[in-house]
């Protein structure tokens, strides 16, 4: 499964991000969201292969055969949240409304000095916690993967050199020493837990009523570590609006070396099944745009 979401090409070009972002930050949010209609219709057109992956998965989360109308909702969501995605990268006062449900739970977590791990998805945005972070002191280092999105990280770096050196490189063989030393810190690290990163392991998980592979990764992690961990979900809701939630999974007890397997299995299934739940709720905030059930059966 990892190898075919890593294949899919960046789409656009560096000149026309270069230009979407130029007039984002100097016009505005209002002034050039209008923009973003005539881009999704551009993607449609232009990217067959996500349009049927989008509407194999509507399918699912919808109940009903989608219409061209919700594929386009669909990637505009995507559109907004990206763009949404430069403003708040660069600082900037997107005049966003955040309805945040668990940050308690959180501050309680990191009270205690560990540190913790959240772990995102591709479901909504991600950019949401770094932001929320940096809003209340608490910076959010992120494991990245990045082989497939050279323009945007370049394009990010640029906006927010602060934020690229959170950035934890997927892969490294000094990436888990790094991350052990951020949560002794008592940081966040931030991990999105829906795709495999290079050679992860992985596990079948009953996702929408099919099988899907999940990476193991990040709870091996969480149980060689014990370090807690919660889970975060930034939905998109149309307009200005955000609904951030965070649910508490483990509170970072130890696991014992020969248990680790199991509980890591546990700590998945919990993952998916909540995962599905927000995806339910938020269907169009779905954003793996490539064939999910069959590359994970290949």
């Amino acid at each position: 499964m990892s190898a075919v979401w890593r294949s899919q090409p960046e789409r656009g070009s560096a000149t026309a991000m270069a230009l979407m972002t130029w007039l984002t930050l100097r016009l505005g949010r209002a002034a050039t969201r209008w923009l973003l209609p005539f881009i999704c219709l551009y993607y449609y057109a232009a990217a067959p292969a996500a349009r049927r992956a989008s509407r194999a998965f509507l399918a699912r989360a919808l109940g009903r055969e989608p219409g061209a109308a919700d594929v386009l909702r669909h990637q505009l969501s995507f559109a907004a949240t990206l763009h949404d995605r430069l403003l708040l990268a660069s600082g900037g006062n997107a005049p966003l409304e955040l309805e945040v449900s668990g940050a308690a739970e959180i501050e309680r977590l990191l009270g205690r000095g560990r540190g913790c791990i959240l772990v995102g998805s591709h479901l909504g945005s991600f950019e949401i916690l770094r932001a929320l972070g940096r809003s209340r002191g608490k910076p959010v280092n992120v494991l990245m993967h990045e082989a497939n999105a050279e323009k945007a990280k370049t394009l990010f770096a640029r906006l927010a050199p602060e934020l690229e050196r959170r950035v934890l490189a997927a892969g490294r063989p000094e990436t888990m020493l790094r991350i052990k030393e951020c949560l002794e810190r008592g940081e966040i690290v931030g991990i999105l837990g829906d795709r495999a990163l290079g050679r992860d392991r992985t596990q079948r998980c009953a996702f929408f009523g099919a099988p899907a592979l999940f990476p193991t990764g990040p709870w091996l992690l969480a149980a060689a570590l014990g370090a807690p961990v919660a889970l975060f979900f930034g939905l998109y809701r149309g307009g200005a609006r955000y609904e951030v939630i965070f649910e508490t999974l483990t509170e970072g007890e130890g696991v014992p070396r020969e248990a680790r397997q199991d509980v890591a299995a546990g700590w998945l299934a919990r993952y998916v099944a909540r995962l599905e739940h927000h995806a339910r709720r938020a269907p169009y905030n779905w954003f793996n745009f490539y064939d999910f059930w069959d590359a994970s059966a290949a």
